[in-house]
């Protein structure tokens, strides 16, 4: 009878082991850290050429948000980098003055700080630099001149005021390079930390199992290549179509500002935080998911065709580099009231 009764347990047993309910667990795929070098936490805040105050960034946010530095007096800096959208305008293209549309996507704001140059063709060097591109750009914000940008701020008084207090040491504090500067300070605080961060600081709980495996599939797919770093990209230009010729070669990229035959289709790498939310994708934003995305650069950046599991288990992983906005820095501020001197809009060319 005991013989009989072990039997019935042991079958009971292994019948349980087969039993959906009762299945094994399968084993949180391994990372190993060493593999991590190449990866860094973003940092708290980008450090730029000279000391960031809370009054330079308080008056940069003040004229992210001012359409008033338009010639429509219709769009600002956050009508295409839409900083509740995590720095963009989910358009392939930004609609600017007059309903115009340039050739190239509106890359995120945030995190742009820490990129080794800014546009898609690296034709700035640092968010400073770029500040001043969109608004004297015809398509973009189209103002007229330097002197006219100035001409606008001057007449509002409480602009004049909020640059004395940022730019104290200067005699004459409200000019053009000194907007870009604040505007500067303002995006060098613009950072979204995410779980990947705690992961990278030692929380191995931060990521889940199907994250982990993503990661992994990353690594095997070759990515890194030019997706490393603290902001997995944003740190070199990278010829597009490497393994095989992209299919649009309208835009030679670089070549448009040095001229060189060498630098044809080279574009700067993007970084990879918040993708999830700032498609369409690449300088044209014609990719419009973030699996074909996937897809397109393993086949013509580094010859392989991915399987349908493999995209998606990399686009889990890419989601956990979703980061946190800075909720108070980005609540749209009260803008300085109009003077009596201060232009108003033009619609004309």
């Amino acid at each position: 009878m005991r013989i009989r009764s072990l039997y019935l347990l042991s079958a009971i047993l292994g019948l349980g082991l087969l039993l959906p309910g009762c299945a094994k667990k399968k084993p949180e795929p391994v990372i190993d850290r060493a593999s991590l070098a190449m990866f860094a936490p973003l940092p708290e805040m980008a450090p730029g050429k000279e000391p960031i105050t809370e009054e330079k960034v308080a008056l940069g946010r003040m004229l992210y948000h001012d359409p008033r530095l338009s010639k429509s007096q219709k769009i600002s800096c956050n009508t295409c980098h839409v900083l509740t959208a995590y720095g963009v305008d989910n358009e392939p293209t930004s609609e600017g003055h007059q309903g115009q549309r340039g050739d190239r996507n509106s890359p995120t704001v945030y995190n742009a700080a820490i990129h080794f140059a800014q546009f898609w063709d690296g034709r700035a060097d640092d968010v400073e630099e770029q500040a001043k591109g969109p608004v004297q750009n015809p398509v973009e914000m189209a103002m007229p001149s330097e002197k006219h940008v100035v001409e606008v701020l001057r007449s509002i008084p409480g602009y004049v005021e909020a640059f004395q207090k940022a730019f104290p040491e200067d005699k004459d504090p409200v000019t053009f390079d000194n907007m870009a500067r604040a505007i500067g300070a303002f995006e060098r605080k613009l950072m979204t930390p995410s779980r990947w961060d705690r992961f990278l600081k030692g929380d191995d709980q931060a990521l889940t199992g199907e994250e982990k495996a993503g990661f992994l599939a990353f690594m095997d797919a070759g990515c890194t290549a030019c997706h490393s770093g603290a902001l997995l990209g944003g740190n070199m230009f990278q010829r597009l179509g490497s393994a095989k010729p992209w299919p649009d070669d309208s835009d030679t990229g670089r070549h448009k500002v040095t001229g060189n035959e060498g630098d044809k289709f080279l574009f700067k790498v993007p970084s990879l935080r918040n993708i999830e939310k700032t498609g369409p994708y690449f300088h044209d934003g014609k990719v419009p998911t973030l699996d074909l995305a996937v897809a397109n650069m393993a086949d013509y950046q580094l010859g392989r065709t991915l399987s349908g599991e493999e995209i998606q288990s990399i686009v889990t992983w890419l989601k956990s580099l979703t980061g946190e906005l800075p909720a108070e820095l980005i609540q749209t501020p009260e803008l300085p009231a109009s003077g009596s001197a201060t232009p108003g809009p033009s619609e004309a060319e």
